[in-house]
């Protein structure tokens, strides 16, 4: 039977991106934020647009709610079977925009171009936008995701992220540009998905207001921070849109069936995702930013809204906490470079040399396991990270929890790679990663969860805090890992054997002994039961009853939201 990974393959989420689609602009950024959209559930893209009623005369000057021409709830001629030709282009843009403007209280300052690419389009422009990638870009992501267990030794990580994309995103705006670029999946008459459509306008008014390219996304926590206010905002406004077409006909506020790429609201993006673990890290502000953005808003309306772009989320943490937010500033964590004379912190050119993963990176290594199809049984129940309403649906809103006892209390990170002159072309690297935490406790809880991991992995244990996943049982992760507690600050090294740990670090000095190997009582690395209430579900690598839970929730969830 299948295993998680290949059962959601078939209703993946499609997203939504600001920047250059295809472009991997940082060393550890991931290129241009990808998020989700809410996907339309009704209506058929073959019929005409109905709305509420007569629109009234065109304004003397530009209204809110009233864009070139159109007015929000103005009715448009349009058949959307066979594409939309230049002036109904024109017309959906026109009133898209203005009824983006009613929901969220904002005026265009200018009209963007918009243009409509099959899938195959889009992925030949997002392959090229690939091919500037160094060498030293190539070998930051691949460290990173390694680290994560996403990726491993064999895998091109930056391959793995054009591919995601390619199957993933429904649509982009280009800041630099000052374009969009909505992708169909009907490749004989490509259309437009009005929800999709109203969010990339929507990135243009943010862009106009807000300055989208003057923040600084180095890093992939970074990235997805601020990605909590601009896709959180986005989805969120998606949201408000999509629910006036789903009215009642005879509620004053309706707006008729909003246009759709595939009749019915089926599209399910691309193809298959390359890895779903890297799409869980990309995927959390667009999970846990729209509830952030939909408190401000109940609370204290938009203005409040409005005041965050000045004062974004400092980290992901405050988004998946929205308590932390403007209350808990995290450590800046700096590292000592401590390595021989053979290895060397990877630099790269243009760009920050470390990553930083944050509690959204943290989360999603947790949590991929019950997606991976090379691991047994996951270490987070898929019942403590998939939020169901009370019918058991994953929550249209919020779909993923990303807090979990080992990643909750994160306090800053810095994860630095370490290469040698051959790596480039054998890809065996190093890295430290040093984590800060709001106690001990949580120091020591995280580490006891990165033991669990790499038992999941095949490790064994053969020194003190020295671990080991053997060239036959690691899946591509063989390497040694020296896992360390100090205080409120976990450390972990990576090296490809124990006795390169201390070349890598030599703050350290792995001890390695006959009776080492195993684990004790106190290690974390246990004998297979899930430390958060999980337990084996007995099927091997087939699908288990927990795989099976999961993958019907997943299926559900990957459904509910586009990526622009």
């Amino acid at each position: 039977m299948r295993r998680l990974a290949t059962a959601v393959a078939a209703a993946l989420v499609v997203l939504s991106v600001v920047a250059p689609a295809a472009a991997l602009p940082t060393a550890d950024g991931g290129g241009a934020a990808a998020g989700p959209s809410t996907a339309p559930t009704n209506g058929s893209a073959s019929a005409p647009v109905q709305t509420s009623g007569d629109a009234p005369p065109d304004p003397d000057g530009d209204r809110l709610g009233w864009e070139n021409g159109y007015w929000y709830n103005e009715s448009i001629d349009v058949d959307a079977s066979d594409g939309l030709d230049d002036a109904e282009m024109e017309a959906v843009v026109a009133r898209s925009m203005a009824r983006v403007e009613v929901v969220r209280g904002l005026e265009f300052e200018r009209t963007v171009s918009v243009e409509v690419l099959t899938r195959e389009e889009f992925r030949a422009e997002n392959r090229e936008g690939f091919n500037d990638t160094t060498e030293s870009d190539g070998l930051h992501q691949n460290v990173k995701y390694e680290a994560l267990f996403m990726v491993n030794e064999t895998t091109d990580a930056v391959a793995v992220q054009r591919r995601n994309r390619g199957a993933s995103v429904g649509g982009f705006y280009d800041p630099r540009e000052e374009r969009i670029v909505v992708v169909s999946e009907n490749a004989e008459s490509p259309r437009v998905d009005e929800i999709t459509l109203s969010q990339e306008l929507f990135h243009a008014l943010q862009d106009q207001k807000f300055n989208l390219s003057g923040y600084n996304q180095s890093t992939r926590e970074r990235h997805n921070a601020i990605d909590g206010i601009v896709e959180g905002d986005g989805n969120y406004v998606d949201y408000l849109y999509q629910q006036r077409c789903e009215l009642s006909s005879d509620d004053p506020d309706y707006w008729g069936d909003c246009l759709e790429d595939v009749p019915g609201g089926n599209a399910s993006g691309g193809g298959e995702l390359a890895n779903f673990g890297i799409y869980l890290v990309v995927y959390q502000p667009y999970s846990d930013g729209p509830p952030f953005v939909r408190g401000l808003h109940r609370e204290r309306g938009w203005e409040a809204v409005n005041a965050i772009y000045e004062d974004p989320p400092a980290s992901t943490e405050q988004t998946i906490h929205p308590e932390k937010y403007g209350e808990d500033a995290q450590t800046n964590v700096s590292l000592e470079d401590r390595s021989n004379e053979r290895w060397r912190p990877l630099t790269v050119n243009g760009s920050v040399d470390y990553a930083e993963l944050g509690e959204a990176g943290l989360a999603s290594m947790f949590i991929y396991p019950a997606y991976d199809p090379r691991v047994r049984e996951p270490l987070v129940p898929p019942e403590q990270f998939l939020n169901t309403n009370e019918s058991g649906d994953v929550d249209r809103f919020d779909p993923l929890n990303y807090s979990s006892r080992y990643s909750a209390g994160w306090d800053g990170d810095r994860l630095q790679p370490y290469v040698t002159d051959e790596s480039a072309e054998t890809n065996e690297t190093g890295y430290v990663w040093k984590l800060a935490w709001d106690s001990p406790d949580e120091a020591e809880e995280f580490a006891e969860g990165y033991r669990r991991l790499l038992e999941l992995r095949g490790a064994e244990r053969v020194g003190e805090n020295t671990y080991v996943i053997p060239e036959d049982g690691g899946d591509g992760f063989a390497d040694a890992f020296h896992v360390t507690v100090e205080g409120n600050t976990t450390t972990v090294v990576n090296a490809p054997s124990v006795e390169e740990l201390s070349d890598v670090d030599g703050s350290i000095d792995p001890q390695t002994g006959e009776n080492a190997s195993g684990t004790d009582s106190g290690d974390g690395t246990g004998s297979g039961s899930d430390g958060d209430g999980g337990t084996s579900d007995g099927a091997g690598p087939g699908f288990g009853p927990v795989a099976a839970v999961v993958a019907l929730a997943a299926g559900a969830l990957l459904a509910l939201r586009r990526v622009e």
